[in-house]
């Protein structure tokens, strides 16, 4: 499966952007899709995930109220909104990809299979 992030760029505090995420070679429809993000020096972290089901969305506290996961399985697409950045929001973000997998560990990168390039997202104060 490959996965290409886009839609990362330069904001001010308060904006948005919206990320998209292309995948082809798999069965889209079997997979959970998610982002994650690395800022420097810092641990790659969890931010939200969309079951393959469609079934449910999982958030990090800190993209809840803000972040919305979305996908388009005719199209194979997943998106991230993000509303009200913050410079903490700062980082690059990957798109995530795993066949399926227990509920328990949706919000854990060791078990996503597939990774995207990543996209870089800076909020400016």
């Amino acid at each position: 499966v490959q996965l290409r992030a886009s839609g990362g760029g330069l904001v001010q505090t308060g904006g948005s952007l919206r990320l998209s995420c292309a995948t082809s070679g798999g069965s889209f429809r079997r997979y959970d899709m998610g982002w994650f993000r690395q800022a420097p020096g810092k641990e790659r972290e969890f931010v939200a995930s969309i079951r393959y089901s469609s079934s449910g969305t999982y958030y990090d506290d800190s993209a809840k109220g803000r972040f919305t996961v979305s996908r388009d399985n005719a199209k194979a697409m997943v998106y991230l909104q993000m509303n009200d950045l913050k410079p903490e929001d700062s980082a690059v973000y990957y798109c995530v990809a795993r066949a399926g997998g227990i509920l328990s560990t949706i919000r854990q990168k060791e078990f996503y299979n597939y990774w995207g390039q990543g996209t870089q997202v800076t909020v400016s104060s």
